[in-house]
């Protein structure tokens, strides 16, 4: 009975999966909001759905040998799944929408600005009901420069977890052929997943440290397929009992 079960997930998320890969692919990130809120559905689930573009603005985050900065990167991918959410129901709402920091006009050096804008994800997060942040990162490692791959981190609120653990087995086929990994806890020295309330689920998507990992991170078709990876992922953990 164990294997059946196993076998249907797996069968359903494969399904997900290539609806999205062979129906949303080639629609999805075109810059128009408008043309996602008319295929969302009627009624709008009880969870919104915080989707966060880590970094911004003077705060670029990691950078790869080639000149390839984490927070375009971020927000890029973060547009796409807040759109393919937003394309399937799932109300969303964004940190940031370009590639600026959200700290307050107050904040000056650039330590400030960091604190200053990290509260302000915080706060953001914490004031949106039923809240489930999606943060989107990017990894490095210099040292190793052949570790590549996609992984999934949860906070200690109830249900992130479970989110994260099925985001991870949908990334695995696509950013982890050569060995899946697993979801982990999220260190408690990362401020943003400590402080929110919400459950949240950060995804490192992919090694800045790893020259051809970088050049896939910036193909729209690889993406897509991260968002795809991503969505199905939330999707499945989220769905409603039969």
């Amino acid at each position: 009975m164990r294997i059946l079960l196993i076998r249907k997930r797996h069968l359903a998320l494969g399904g997900v999966l290539a609806v999205f890969l062979s129906v949303f692919a080639g629609l999805l990130w075109q810059g128009n909001a408008a043309f996602t809120d008319a295929f969302s559905a009627q009624e709008q689930p009880r969870v919104t759905v915080v989707v966060d573009p880590g970094h911004g603005g003077e705060d670029g985050g990691a950078v790869a040998a080639d000149g390839t900065v984490e927070s375009g990167l971020n927000l890029d991918i973060a547009l796409r799944t807040s759109d393919l959410l937003r394309f399937v129901g799932v109300p969303t709402v964004l940190t940031r929408e370009t590639d600026i920091s959200i700290h307050d006009e107050s904040a000056q050096s650039l330590r400030e600005k960091k604190a200053s804008d990290l509260q302000n994800r915080v706060e953001l997060v914490n004031e949106t009901p039923n809240a489930f942040l999606l943060s989107i990162h990017q990894n490095s490692l210099p040292s190793d420069t052949s570790v590549h791959g996609a992984q999934a981190f949860y906070n200690t609120v109830p249900d992130a977890q479970e989110a994260a653990v099925s985001v991870q087995e949908a990334l695995n086929p696509v950013a982890n052929t050569h060995r899946a990994k697993a979801a982990k806890a999220i260190s408690p020295d990362i401020y943003l997943m400590k402080n929110v309330t919400a459950p949240a689920v950060l995804v490192e998507c992919g090694f800045l440290s790893n020259p051809e990992e970088t050049i896939a991170l910036g193909d729209p078709v690889y993406q897509r397929r991260l968002c795809a990876a991503i969505v199905s992922g939330y999707l499945m953990a989220n769905e409603e009992p039969t």
